[in-house]
């Protein structure tokens, strides 16, 4: 089962309207953009998906949208929710639509001990019935997932894979050693630096900037998991280059502003956004696009 998740799985963007309806018609195009771009699954509804913006019957829409638009495709579908009963029915929707794992995130706001973490995990995945990608983020949750809490999921449910995010690079090697005594998958969302990412064990990324530049993403992943680090080198250096103009923008913003510059649809905006913020919005937009046609990307 950890093979299965070897490989890139685009973070992938969630377009609403204005009153925070889905786009159905640009989320597919979307979808059949990346699959097209050689990703070989994807994350729904996970953080750049902004999942904490949409209604439940948004996110269940979501997971209905992707499996019919690329059936067979594997599918992890972030059912995170601090209720319970929520992360039930979007895991019951991921299974009868077709997903090939769910993810949780820890709860936030109210503090949980490592056990209780556990348990809110284990019985989210047997409520799917599907295996559990645990995801780390604790910049977002203020919840950092120890070993022994992983670890404790491991002995209950099939887990599939974590995914590890954040600002703490270094905790991929103990993760990745748990992963191979486990027998999980570690997947990096750190992007831009997927060849530091392998050699501390990760074999796998969920890649935001996938929604606008999959190219060099899985050029970089491959020559890596090949072990031609050497030929991704000028890919690599695209990467860096095209997210440090991405800096003045917070996340998920700046997801956004890549897409726009590559023309990929993104919806309005689901949170609200000063006019400095339109402004600087703006110019990323038009950085970007810059870098995309010196590459070749955009006309």
């Amino acid at each position: 089962m950890s093979t299965r998740w070897h490989g890139v799985f685009p973070a992938l963007w969630t377009p609403t309207d204005a009153n925070g309806g889905l786009c159905r018609t640009e989320l597919a195009e979307q979808v059949r953009f990346l699959r097209a771009a050689g990703a070989d699954g994807v994350m729904v509804l996970g953080s750049t998906g902004e999942f904490v913006h949409l209604e439940l019957s948004v996110r269940q829409h979501v997971l209905r949208t992707v499996a019919e638009t690329a059936p067979g495709w594997p599918v992890i579908a972030n059912c995170s929710d601090v209720s319970p009963r929520v992360v039930a029915e979007l895991g019951r929707c991921a299974r009868e639509n077709g997903a090939a794992a769910i993810s949780l995130l820890p709860p936030w706001f109210f503090a949980s001990s490592g056990p209780d973490v556990a348990e809110f995990m284990v019985r989210g995945a047997e409520a799917a019935g599907l295996p559990l990608m645990i995801y780390n983020f604790p910049e977002r949750t203020g919840h950092r997932l120890s070993l022994e809490t992983v670890a404790a999921v491991c002995d209950r449910v099939p887990v599939a894979g974590l995914k590890q995010s954040g600002g703490e690079f270094g905790y991929h090697r103990e993760l990745a050693a748990l992963a191979a005594e486990k027998k999980f998958t570690l997947i990096t969302g750190a992007d831009t630096r997927i060849p530091e990412a392998f050699a501390l064990g990760a074999r796998g990324v969920v890649s935001g900037l996938c929604n606008a530049v999959p190219e060099p993403v899985v050029a970089v992943f491959r020559a890596v998991r090949d072990g031609r680090s050497e030929a991704s080198a000028a890919d690599q250096a695209r990467l860096a280059e095209f997210a440090g103009q991405l800096k003045g923008l917070e996340f998920a913003l700046d997801v956004a502003a890549a897409m726009q510059a590559r023309g990929r649809p993104t919806g309005e905006f689901k949170q609200v956004v000063s006019a400095a913020t339109r402004t600087r919005f703006a110019e990323v937009v038009t950085g970007c696009r810059g870098l995309l046609k010196a590459w070749g990307l955009v006309a």
